[in-house]
Formats: C-alpha cells, sequence, structure tokens
C-alpha cells in the first residue's frame, strides 16, 4: 500500500459495517505516517482500477498488529482476505515477527467468523483497554 491508495483506501473503510475509525489515526497525515513506519506490511488489492481490498499492519519489533483489513462486500469470498493475511504474515516473518495480534469489534460477526476461519484464537484471559491521548482523536 502507499499514500495513492489513501483516498479509495479510507472510502473503503467508511462503507465498511463493522469498521471503526479513528479522526487523527486514520486521517492522510496518520496513515502516512504509519505507512512510513511499517512500509513493508501493508497491501491493497484492486480489480482494475477500483480498491477491492485493504489490510494494514504494522510491529513494533516484537509482535505484530493487524489493523483495517477489508474486502469489499462485492468481493467476499474470492479468496483474497486470505491471500491478504498470507502476504502481511509472510512479510511479518522476513522482518523476524513470529506473533500477530488483531481487534476485532465484538458485534461483528462477520468479521469474527472470518478471522475465527483463519486460526485466530479469541482470547479469554485478557481484558482489551485504551486510552485517548488526544481528544480530537475520536
Amino acid at each position: 500500500m502507499s499514500m495513492t491508495d489513501y483516498k479509495d483506501a479510507f472510502n473503503l473503510w467508511s462503507e465498511t459495517e463493522g469498521m471503526g475509525l479513528r479522526s487523527l489515526d486514520d486521517s492522510e497525515s496518520g496513515i502516512n505516517a504509519f505507512l512510513q513506519r511499517n512500509p513493508n506490511t501493508n497491501f491493497v488489492c484492486r480489480k482494475g482500477k477500483e480498491l477491492v481490498a485493504v489490510i494494514l499492519c504494522g510491529h513494533d519489533g516484537r509482535r505484530g498488529y493487524i489493523y483495517h483489513a477489508v474486502v469489499h462486500q462485492n468481493y467476499h469470498r474470492q479468496g483474497i482476505g486470505k491471500s491478504l493475511i498470507h502476504k502481511v504474515l509472510t512479510a511479518l516473518d522476513e522482518e523476524g515477527i513470529k506473533k500477530v495480534a488483531l481487534v476485532v469489534f465484538a458485534e461483528n460477526q462477520k468479521g469474527n467468523d472470518f478471522w475465527q476461519s483463519m486460526g485466530f484464537i479469541k482470547r479469554k484471559d485478557l481484558n482489551y483497554r485504551n486510552l485517548s491521548i488526544d481528544d480530537a482523536n475520536v
């Protein structure tokens, strides 16, 4: 993925049910900073000129984290999501990262079903907590 994909990716994220976006983190400058920090682990899929899938992934040197993985609903069940996941896992492995995590909204059943089918387990021993450092990041 590159910044030339941003507008199409943001549009896809915005129209996808179950997707959570943040005003600063997902802004053009926020995604640009993310891509600069993680240049080898973010991917898109296009059919012709149409962006039909995108996945953001980064790491902290120890763990990989997947964000905003989505396939346009017209292209579900064609193996695109699985292909992108395999690309991300390969890219992380090449960077020495051996474990990856992600967050899915509890009510996003399609998302949860997909990640379960990909072998991602639902942890029951953790509580997820967060804090917004900047109140503008809604």
